[in-house]
């Protein structure tokens, strides 16, 4: 879970920068990048935890096979489910506890069944592993948002 944690510890460095934009880069500001980040993260880990892995279903998904193959998310191809985007104003102390949350549910990943799942809106059922591989994926591409974003705005 190392590099999970490292993500969190990237995601909670750019809160400094959490007003900055770019609109050539994104819609929105880099705050949501990091609240979007948080929420995937520590919703899909207590969906883990909640999870009945005798239900588990191995279902093969081309999408997700791509997806995994090439190692990152294109950007634009997607719309973040309404659970996972915020429409409040982000603040700081928001993002703070979110990053608070996510420290504590990543130490408890290691502990669960390797047949605990996500049953992701594309990809169908994930493993605990992919389910991983997934969370790393897809904190990357929003950092490379908000890298971008920074880099733009200077």
């Amino acid at each position: 879970m190392k590099e999970i944690d490292e993500l969190i510890n990237q995601l909670e460095a750019n809160i400094e920068f959490e007003n900055l934009t770019d609109l050539t880069i994104s819609k929105v500001a880099v705050g949501w990048h990091i609240d979007h980040s948080l929420k995937v993260l520590n919703g899909v880990i207590a969906v883990l935890k909640n999870s009945n892995p005798e239900e588990y279903k191995k279902k093969f998904n081309l999408m997700k096979e791509l997806i995994f193959l090439l190692g990152f998310i294109p950007r634009g191809k997607a719309k973040a489910p309404k659970a996972v985007r915020s429409f409040e104003i982000i603040t700081k102390e928001d993002l703070l506890s979110q990053v608070a949350t996510a420290k504590k549910s990543s130490t408890e990943i290691q502990n669960l069944n390797s047949k605990s799942f996500f049953k992701h809106p594309h990809f169908n059922d994930l493993n605990l592993k992919e389910t991983l591989y997934f969370l790393k994926l897809h904190t990357k591409h929003h950092l490379k948002i908000i890298d971008d974003i920074k880099k733009g705005s200077k």
